[in-house]
């Protein structure tokens, strides 16, 4: 960390020296190699003879550190707000001098977006891509944020061990972290979670009904609960079709046909294996609970998560904050959460799940850089990560699921199980006025569950959005 410049008052006459103090250490104090230490006889005299008293006092010293406030403003999700206060007074006592001032909120966007367009930015944001507001989508096009590629250098606070070979093998190779593919990392990867199925486990023990593996499974499965009022799917919002999605590409075409679709390929959207995944997700739609799209936003999004607590319906895609957020709700006798997999689109193909993982970055406005880089480095710190999983959130760093408890071993599990696991989302391009991609292709599904839209119409609606996009990439 910065220090203020510390003035050592040496005994004698010996000039003051300076130093500037960097990283939590404090500097060693400084020595005048050319000084001489020898005192000769005729100075002895002169002291006893003037009855000079020796000034045995110590020496004074300003040890006074820079005093710096870190704005911080973090998106409050199904983990709760506390883990942040207790991870900033952690970074407040290994860090002298620097107070961290934290905004947390649901609507975190709302909160800091006023103050930004004033010129007032936070030093430090955790904030996802995948957000209706899409503040740190706009940003990224913008070109308007820090590169943190050499934080992956960076030692972590307190250890001895650089960023890059802390955190969990290929977090820094994706999309996700890279948002315009040329390498360079602006997003740091937080809190990861594998996305899938959240299904209550009892009904189907109580039913005698098998977890299905294929997507024809899951249509027999879904008729038999039909005949019985219950619903085979729902969904929060169209938003959590993002991390569906994404498992259901990489499923029907591999990662190759995956990474077309994430940069825009030119006709990659009217392609066979795209029109599998749109045909799928309409043909659930046929299969989804009545009353979702009603409740599929900010505001009712707990009610479609509330039906298979109920057991109105049987799979929810979700990520693994789910039962932490529905921890209070109430819930079907015999209930036990169950996770898993997006079944494989292709016959003898191996189920999916796209691991999300949230991000924090630094703004290019932001006043206190280096500060700033060092909280992101401290975040991925034993300490830090230990807090976070204490309330579910997990940070990508090797050792840390063995923290969890039964349910989040079961989630963090499912790559152990034979998932293939899918990260990375679209590429950033240059603002395209009118024209978003999630909202064209996750935003539409309420309308194709509504029967407004056909599967042709989205479908010829996502490659124009996608043409777009391609355009303001070149």
């Amino acid at each position: 960390m910065k220090r203020k410049l510390l003035t050592l008052l040496l005994a004698g006459s010996m000039t003051a020296t300076m130093f500037a103090g960097c990283g939590g250490n404090d500097p060693e104090p400084a020595t005048d190699n050319n000084a001489s230490n020898a005192s000769t006889d005729d100075d002895a005299s002169k002291a006893d003879d003037n009855n000079s008293v020796e000034d045995t006092s110590a020496p004074e010293e300003d040890a006074s550190v820079e005093e710096q406030t870190l704005k911080v403003a973090a998106f409050e999700g199904g983990y709760g707000a506390d883990m942040w206060s207790e991870v900033a007074e952690a970074f407040e006592a290994s860090h002298p001098g620097v107070t961290v001032e934290l905004t947390i909120d649901k609507k975190i966007e709302d909160v800091i977006s006023p103050s930004m367009k004033a010129g007032d930015y936070p030093d430090v944001v955790h904030l996802a891509t995948g957000r209706e507001a899409a503040l740190t989508e706009t940003l990224t096009k913008e070109k308007a944020l820090l590169e943190l590629t050499d934080v992956l250098d960076m030692t972590v606070p307190g250890e001895d061990v650089t960023v890059k070979d802390k955190v969990i093998p290929g977090f820094f190779d994706t999309l996700g972290t890279n948002p315009y593919g040329d390498g360079v990392t602006y997003y740091a990867p937080m809190f990861y979670s594998p996305c899938g199925l959240f299904y209550n486990a009892g009904l189907l023990k109580e039913k005698g009904w098998d977890v299905p593996t294929t997507w024809d499974e899951m249509w027999e499965l879904g008729d038999k609960a039909k005949e019985e009022g219950i619903a085979l799917f729902t969904y929060p919002t169209t938003g959590y079709f993002d991390a569906f999605t994404y498992a259901l590409l990489d499923s029907a075409g591999g990662s190759d046909f995956y990474n077309s679709c994430m940069t825009y390929e030119d006709g990659i959207w009217e392609s066979d294996n795209a029109k599998k995944v749109f045909d799928l997700i309409a043909k659930l739609a046929e299969y989804t609970e009545s009353s979702t799209v009603a409740n599929a936003n900010d505001q009712g999004f707990t009610k479609n998560q509330q039906l298979i607590l109920d057991n109105k319906a049987i799979f929810c895609p979700n990520g693994t904050w789910l039962p932490g957020e529905m921890a209070e709700a109430p819930r079907a006798d015999g209930f036990e959460w169950g996770f898993m997999a997006v079944p494989a689109v292709n016959e003898g193909g191996k189920g999916s799940s796209f691991t999300f993982f949230e991000q924090m970055w630094i703004p290019a406005a932001a006043e206190n850089q280096d500060m700033a880089k060092e909280f992101i480095a401290y975040m991925y710190s034993d300490e830090a990560a230990s807090i976070f999983a204490k309330s579910g959130a997990v940070q990508p760093v090797a050792g840390m699921t063995d923290q969890l408890d039964d349910d989040n071993k079961l989630f963090y599990g499912i790559y152990d199980n034979g998932a293939t696991a899918v990260m990375g989302g679209f590429a950033s391009t240059a603002p395209v006025e009118g024209v978003s991609m999630a909202d064209t292709l996750f935003g539409t599904v309420n309308s194709i569950v509504s029967g407004e839209k056909t599967v042709d119409e989205w479908q010829k609606a996502v490659e124009e959005a996608s043409d777009q996009l391609r355009e303001a990439m070149e």
